[in-house]
């Protein structure tokens, strides 16, 4: 039986991050993707991809109606690996820090929360306000993941994709999917005064 990975993509900036995971999600194999795309999602992928709610969806394994409250992952009975929300709004941050549940997106977060399974947010705002740092304090005390999708400069990457590409493989490191898209961090290099020294 294949693993299964809730996806969400909600209306913050950064689409490609949802995508990304989708992708490689389907090119690893034994993972089961099941995607959810908020009506704001979809409007934030046509303006940054040029990607229509079909475009993306036909990328997931199962899709659901962010209005369907009554779906199989809305339940804790429906076994999932865990969620992520790739981007996060900071509309979807509050209602999943205060269990607001008014549509399937933060219904079905808050069910991996009160079955102790892995939630990760991959938050997409700047500057914080206070509301925003204080319902991330709450996502963490209730044992979620903020993950901000900062770059990893020590991975040399050239271009936004693979900004991109390095992101989404530390998010499937937190669901233990097994990959090999990223540069890992090997230690430091010794200094060329290093080096001089010891010869």
């Amino acid at each position: 039986m294949k693993k299964r990975l809730i996806v969400a993509i909600t209306g913050a900036t950064g689409a490609v991050y949802g995508l990304g995971i989708l992708k490689q999600l389907r090119a690893i194999g034994g993972w089961e993707s099941h995607l959810i795309l908020s009506e704001a999602g979809v409007l934030n992928a046509w303006q940054e991809l040029g990607l229509k709610r079909k475009d993306i969806e036909k990328l997931a394994d199962v899709v659901y109606n962010p209005r369907d409250i009554g779906a199989t992952i809305a339940s804790g009975s429906f076994l999932t690996q865990g969620m992520v929300i790739a981007p996060c709004s900071m509309k979807t941050l509050s209602g999943v820090a205060n269990a607001y549940s008014d549509n399937l997106v933060t219904r079905a977060a808050d069910v991996i929360l009160k079955e102790r399974r892995r939630l990760v947010l991959i938050t997409r705002e700047a500057p914080l306000n206070l509301a925003h740092l204080r319902n991330m304090v709450s996502v963490t005390e209730m044992g979620g993941i903020i993950f901000p999708p900062v770059p990893a400069f020590y991975s040399k990457v050239k271009d936004i994709d693979g900004m991109v590409n390095h992101t989404v493989g530390r998010i499937l490191d937190l669901f233990d999917v097994q990959h090999e898209n990223i540069a890992r961090w090997e230690g430091m290099r010794p200094t060329k005064a290093a080096k001089s020294k010891k010869s």
